[in-house]
């Protein structure tokens, strides 16, 4: 089967499309208020490679150039208040790919150029975890870090929403962390997808906000 890839996200129509998707999943959200989403907060953002950024990848998600410019604000904004930045790389070998080999048709390989996070979102000094599964907290060292810096909530972005994004999510909860998840700061294949996840985690998992909002909240 052929997964359907869309452009649902555009840069000049993201504002609407997030309210229209905020909207529609209102009858799950269980917690509305956003809080301070700075206050102990750590910015995760999983897997900006290449491999999914580049039009040539068989990988490429059409919606991931409508995130980016957000994306680098919430980077930036987090930068200039101190608050740690946190990148994710997939990276697997034969030995540690686990389940991945069976449903991809290939791995993401250290050696292939395009497993490389996007030098446009890349911060110089920011910590990148290297993940082999969509569980950024799966055998790396990232609750360690967080717990060392005193997080206490996280907000998740990046790339795709329903894997990697929505599977972070939900172990960062059972990690005891609050987690705040932007209906505008992930992108994958289709909205479809997008809108499943964004679904599932406001009734169980996280709180659902927009790249707007956590810009626009005092610290």
């Amino acid at each position: 089967m052929v997964v359907m890839k869309e452009k649902y996200w555009q840069e000049n129509t993201i504002l609407d499309i997030n309210r229209e998707m905020y909207r529609m999943i209102e009858d799950s959200v269980k917690i509305k208020p956003l809080g301070n989403p700075y206050k102990n907060s750590a910015l995760l953002v999983l897997d900006a490679q290449r491999y999914f950024l580049d039009e040539e990848s068989h990988s490429f998600i059409p919606s991931a150039a409508g995130v980016l410019p957000g994306l680098r604000l919430l980077i930036d904004k987090f930068i200039e208040m101190k608050h740690p930045v946190i990148f994710t790389r997939h990276l697997n070998t034969d030995e540690d790919a686990g389940q991945m080999a069976s449903w991809w048709k290939d791995l993401i390989r250290e050696e292939n150029p395009i497993s490389e996070i996007s030098s446009d979102i890349i911060i110089e000094g920011s910590p990148v975890i290297r993940k082999t599964q969509y569980d950024a907290f799966y055998e790396t060292g990232l609750d360690v870090i967080l717990r060392e810096k005193k997080i206490e909530q996280v907000i998740i972005t990046g790339f795709m929403t329903h894997l990697c994004c929505e599977t972070t999510a939900r172990s960062a909860f059972v990690h005891g962390y609050k987690v705040i998840f932007p209906v505008d700061g992930t992108a994958t294949y289709n909205r479809k997808f997008h809108l499943a996840t964004l679904r599932n985690l406001a009734h169980g998992f996280a709180m659902i906000s927009t790249v707007s909002d956590i810009l626009g909240a005092d610290e």
